[in-house]
C-alpha cells in the first residue's frame, strides 16, 4: 500500500471539503421567509420584555420609525485603537472603525468593524424595557468630537421623562490600548411608583460575510452564545431564519457575540446575574443576537446603577482570554482545539524570539518536523521497503495475471520472507493528518497574521502570494514528493498521482500564503527525510529487497 498515494488524497479530500463547505456558506443566501415564530416577535426588534407587563407610561420622544437606522446628534470618539460614532438614538454604537487594521481588499482604510449602512448593517444597541428607554428612543448628546487624552474617555447622554419622573444616564467609557468597552447606566425613580427595570444589549447585523473573504477558505460568520453549561454555541443565520436555531437561553454567565473572520463584536453582562440569550431575524437579511437581563424593581427614590462591557475587535488570543471566560473560543480552531491551542501558543512565543510571523512560521515547521521525525521516519521506512519490493509485485501481477487468490498469496508470502509490513508506513503518517488540519486551522483563524509581512513581495501572510510563487514551488515539491514514491502499474493512476499537486498548487493559489509557506517548508523537509531514507533501505532498482542497503 502505497502511504504517499493515501495522504495526498485524504489531504486533498479535506482541501475539496473545505472548499465546498465555503462555497456553500458564502454562496447561498439565508431563506427570507418569516415563520410563525419569527412573525410574532417585535418589528421594531426590540426584545419582549419577560416580566408582568405594568401600567403603561405616557412616551417620550422617539426615533423615527422606518427603513434602516434613525440619524440624529452623534459624537465621534477618537482612542489610539478605534473610531468610533455613537447616536443619540438609542444611544446606539453606530460605527466602529479599528485603525491597526485595514480592510482586506484595500490596505489604505482601516478596517470598520460596526457600520449603519444601508448595504451591510452592523450595529450595537442596548436599553431598558418598562416605558425606559429602548434604542428606538432618542437620548441628549452633545455632538463632536472626543479624544482620548489619558487612560480613558468617557462619553454620556441623557434621556428624562418628565411624566414619569425616570431619568437615565448612559455613559460608554473607552480606554487607552484596549478594545473593551464599558457601559454604565444610572437609572433614577423621582416619579411616585416603582418601575420594573430590565436591561439588554444586541447586535444587529446582516447575513452576510464580509466583503473581500476569499470563497475558497471556510470561516464561520454570525451568532454564537456561551454559557458555562452549554459551553461555545454557534448558531447559523439560516437556522434563525428556519426558526430552528438550538442554543442554551438561559444562565446566570456567558455572553452573546457575532463572529466573522479574525474579528469579534460581543455583549458581555455582568456575571452571575440572571439573563436570557436570543436570536432572532428582523427582516430581509437582517438578525439580531442579544441578552435579557431582569434587575427588579426600582422604588420611588431610589437609583440603580447598571454596567455591561462590549468587547469589538480583533480576535486576539490574550485579550478574549482576559476579557471574559470562553471568549477565546470564538478563535474557531474546530474540533481540533486541543491540538491547535498549544500549537499557536509555542507559534507566538517563537515570535515573540524572532519578530516575524513568517519566520516564526519557518521555526516552527522545523521544529514540529523534528517533534515527528520518529513517526516520519518509520512512515517513510515502509514506503522505501514498499518501493524496493515493486519491481518484483510488478513481476508477479504479470505472471498470476486475473488469479487474485494466488497474487494475494505470492504477495503475502514476499512481505513474510522481506519481513515487510505493507501496511508499516501508513499509520505514523495518517497520524499526522490532524497536526497538519489542526495548523491549518491555527493558521487561518490567527488574526496577528494579518498585515504581517515575512519578506519580499510577502507582505501580509494572511492574504493569498500575490505572485503565486510559494504556490508554484509548493507544486513543484509535491511533483518531487509522488516521484520519489513507485509509479503506480495502472497508467490512469499515475497520470492521476501526477495531477494531484497541480491541483494543489491551483487550490493554494487562494490560500493564506502563511499556510502555503508552511506546506512548501514542510514539503521540503519532507522530501529531504525521505531522499535519506530511500538510500538507506533500497530505492528499488533491480527489485533488491528493502533491508539490502546498509
Amino acid at each position: 500500500m502505497d502511504t504517499q498515494r493515501l495522504i495526498l488524497f485524504v489531504v486533498f479530500s479535506f482541501s475539496l471539503l473545505l472548499l465546498w463547505e465555503a462555497w456553500q456558506t458564502k454562496d447561498q443566501a439565508p431563506q427570507t421567509q418569516a415563520t410563525a415564530q419569527q412573525a410574532a416577535k417585535p418589528a421594531d426588534g426590540v426584545p419582549a420584555a419577560t416580566a408582568p407587563q405594568q401600567t403603561a407610561q405616557p412616551a417620550v420622544q422617539q426615533a423615527p420609525q422606518g427603513k434602516g437606522f434613525a440619524k440624529g446628534a452623534r459624537a465621534i470618539v477618537e482612542t489610539d485603537v478605534y473610531r468610533a460614532e455613537i447616536d443619540a438614538n438609542g444611544g446606539d454604537l453606530r460605527k466602529l472603525e479599528l485603525t491597526g487594521y485595514h480592510q482586506v481588499d484595500d490596505a489604505g482604510k482601516a478596517l470598520v468593524l460596526l457600520d449603519d449602512s444601508a448595504a451591510a448593517p452592523y450595529v450595537a444597541q442596548n436599553g431598558l424595557l418598562w416605558g425606559l428607554p429602548t434604542h428606538k428612543d432618542v437620548f441628549q448628546l452633545t455632538p463632536g468630537v472626543y479624544k482620548l487624552s489619558g487612560d480613558t474617555l468617557a462619553v454620556p447622554m441623557t434621556w428624562h421623562n418628565p411624566a414619569t419622573g425616570m431619568t437615565v444616564e448612559k455613559t460608554y467609557v473607552f480606554r487607552r490600548g484596549s478594545y473593551q468597552i464599558e457601559l454604565i447606566q444610572k437609572i433614577s425613580n423621582a416619579g411616585s411608583a416603582p418601575v420594573q427595570i430590565e436591561s439588554y444589549g444586541q447586535l444587529v447585523r446582516n447575513g452576510r460575510a464580509p466583503a473581500g473573504e476569499s470563497k475558497f477558505m471556510y470561516t464561520f460568520t454570525g451568532p454564537a452564545v456561551y454559557t458555562d453549561a452549554a459551553k461555545f454555541q454557534k448558531i447559523k443565520f439560516q437556522d434563525i431564519a428556519e426558526g430552528d436555531a438550538e442554543f442554551q437561553k438561559t444562565a446566570k454567565d456567558g455572553w452573546v457575540a457575532m463572529l466573522q473572520h479574525h474579528f469579534v463584536a460581543a455583549w458581555l453582562p455582568k456575571a452571575g446575574e440572571s439573563r436570557t440569550y436570543y436570536a432572532d431575524k428582523l427582516g430581509d437579511d437582517l438578525y439580531s443576537a442579544g441578552y435579557k437581563q431582569p434587575q427588579g424593581a426600582l422604588a420611588p427614590g431610589q437609583t440603580l446603577t447598571l454596567t455591561a462591557r462590549l468587547y469589538a475587535g480583533p480576535q486576539l488570543q490574550n485579550a478574549l482570554e482576559a476579557a471574559a471566560p470562553g471568549l477565546a473560543l470564538t478563535r474557531d480552531y474546530g474540533w481540533l482545539t486541543p491540538i491547535a491551542a498549544p500549537m499557536f501558543w509555542a507559534l507566538d512565543k517563537i515570535y515573540l524570539l524572532v519578530g516575524n510571523w513568517g519566520w516564526a512560521i519557518v521555526i516552527f515547521t522545523v521544529l514540529l518536523k523534528l517533534a515527528l521525525f520518529p513517526l516520519s521516519a518509520s512512515g517513510y521506512k515502509g514506503m522505501a521497503q514498499m518501493r524496493a519490493l515493486a519491481p518484483r509485485l510488478q513481476k508477479m501481477k504479470e505472471i498470476h495475471g486475473d488469479d487474485r487468490q494466488k497474487l494475494h498469496q505470492a504477495m503475502a508470502d514476499l512481505y513474510k520472507k522481506e519481513k515487510v509490513n505493507p501496511l508499516g508506513g501508513c499509520m505514523p503518517i495518517l497520524l499526522q493528518i490532524p497536526v497538519f488540519i489542526a495548523l491549518y486551522y491555527v493558521l487561518i483563524a490567527a488574526v496577528e497574521m494579518r498585515g504581517a509581512p515575512w519578506l519580499g513581495w510577502i507582505t501580509d501572510l494572511s492574504a493569498p502570494d500575490p505572485y503565486y510563487v510559494l504556490p508554484v514551488l509548493m507544486g513543484i515539491t509535491s511533483i518531487i514528493q509522488v516521484k520519489l514514491n513507485p509509479t503506480p502499474p495502472d497508467p490512469l493512476q499515475a497520470k492521476i498521482m501526477m495531477f494531484m499537486p497541480i491541483a494543489f498548487s491551483v487550490m493554494f493559489i487562494f490560500f493564506a500564503s502563511g499556510l502555503v509557506l508552511y506546506w512548501l517548508l514542510s514539503n521540503i523537509l519532507s522530501i529531504a527525510q525521505q531522499w535519506a531514507i530511500n538510500k538507506k533501505y533500497g530505492d528499488g532498482a533491480g527489485g533488491k529487497p528493502a533491508h539490502a542497503k546498509k
